[in-house]
């Protein structure tokens, strides 16, 4: 099998989807490894090391395109200014491709259709089931925790005041409020960066094992009063909630918006567009100067407000929708990506070739396009297919 790392061409993303050390892995295994030049050095892997291991070092990547069988990413496909081609372009017929599609976004949904129509079977690193023998491939969970920690440092750099209580000869300033909205991966981790800066953090998520470890780590919890055989979906994540107990959620958060200063969004359903929890008039019934992170926004936002990859400010309050918070700490999200990537090829790989099983669980969660079709259940559902 050919194995094609491209660089990543999003602006701001520093991260590679192999490092020297799975390349030398998969090469073990009998692929053979084509890295584009430079593909590693946003995330300091140089060249050199690359090609110690075994890798083929390629200077076009419309050549890395064209002879690879799989293509490994991290980011969605995107347009090469450098080919003035769209790098699905670049793409053949029964190309692998496995990277973080997000396909129930809106965003992306021109693009995964192109990708059916180019007949590129796309394999989505969101969708990864949540069950034992597939934690080793969780990307999302990874990612989620860089996320959490670099989108709460992102959160407090832009809140205008101390995150903790300050005693100064003339007075006291209290410590900011912080909530956390999804108390998952990301939430938690966000959570204990907030308490860690001396923050007093609230914590809201519809699943009651969710709010038990928010609890543990010293969060004071905000009641969603969504009964839990409604919240918690296949695999401990959450539901997908009926309108109408979003909106209850909704009144829930009214009451206590108003008193935040930080508002870290993290509520995501696996495969499917995040669920809309902070609307334009709740926004303005924040205090101005507060701050809203929607780390959610590659699956849509939590926030109606929130711009992808644009961080404004709307009605006093400061919204962030930063698409690629893992890729601003690329050292440590990249060995942690590659990582849980060339576990995932490992168990689709066969015999030297990938083998795309339908009735396994692991492969049907993630299967995107396959034979010029869109087949991900939440991508149908969010196209209304």
């Amino acid at each position: 099998m050919v194995i094609g790392v491209p660089k990543e061409i999003l602006n701001g993303e520093f991260r590679v989807s192999s490092t020297p050390e799975t390349v030398a892995m998969m090469i073990k295994n009998g692929a053979t490894v084509l890295v584009e030049k430079g593909a590693g050095a946003g995330a300091f892997y140089p060249d050199e090391q690359y090609v110690e291991v075994g890798a083929k070092i390629i200077d076009d990547v419309a050549d890395l395109y064209r002879d690879a069988e799989l293509i490994l990413k991290v980011k969605e496909p995107q347009f090469n200014d450098e080919k003035n081609s769209h790098e699905l372009d670049m793409m053949h017929s029964g190309q692998y491709l496995i990277t973080f599609l997000h396909p129930a976004s809106p965003a992306n949904h021109g693009m995964i259709q192109k990708m059916a129509d180019n007949g590129i079977i796309g394999l989505t690193l969101d969708s990864i089931p949540r069950i034992t023998r597939a934690q080793s491939m969780d990307a999302l969970t990874s990612m989620s925790t860089c996320a959490g920690y670099k989108g709460m440092l992102l959160a407090i750099n832009d809140l205008m005041k101390f995150v903790p209580m300050t005693t100064c000869a003339v007075g006291t300033i209290q410590p900011c409020q912080v909530l956390i909205i999804g108390a998952g991966i990301a939430g938690l981790q966000a959570l204990i960066t907030a308490k860690r800066l001396g923050a007093v953090v609230y914590a809201m998520d519809v699943r009651p094992e969710a709010v038990e470890h928010a609890v543990s780590l010293g969060a004071k919890i905000i009641d969603t009063e969504i009964p839990s055989e409604l919240a918690i979906g296949e695999g401990g994540y959450a539901n997908s909630l009926p309108e109408e107990w979003l909106e209850k959620e909704r009144e829930v958060l009214k009451k206590h918006l108003p008193s935040m200063d930080i508002v870290y969004c993290s509520a995501l359903v696996p495969g499917k567009q995040a669920p809309i929890l902070i609307d334009e008039e709740m926004v303005k019934m924040m205090k101005p100067g507060s701050v809203i992170t929607d780390v959610s926004i590659d699956q849509g936002g939590n926030c109606t407000l929130t711009v992808a990859a644009e961080t404004y400010v709307k009605h006093d309050v400061i919204i962030g929708g930063i698409k690629n918070i893992p890729g601003m700490i690329p050292t440590s999200s990249t060995w942690m990506f590659a990582n849980n990537v060339y576990n995932l090829v490992d168990y689709l790989t066969k015999d030297g070739e990938l083998v795309i099983d339908t009735n396994d669980e692991i492969t049907e969660s993630i299967l995107t396009t396959i034979n010029g079709e869109i087949v991900h259940a939440g991508t149908r559902e969010a196209m209304g297919l």
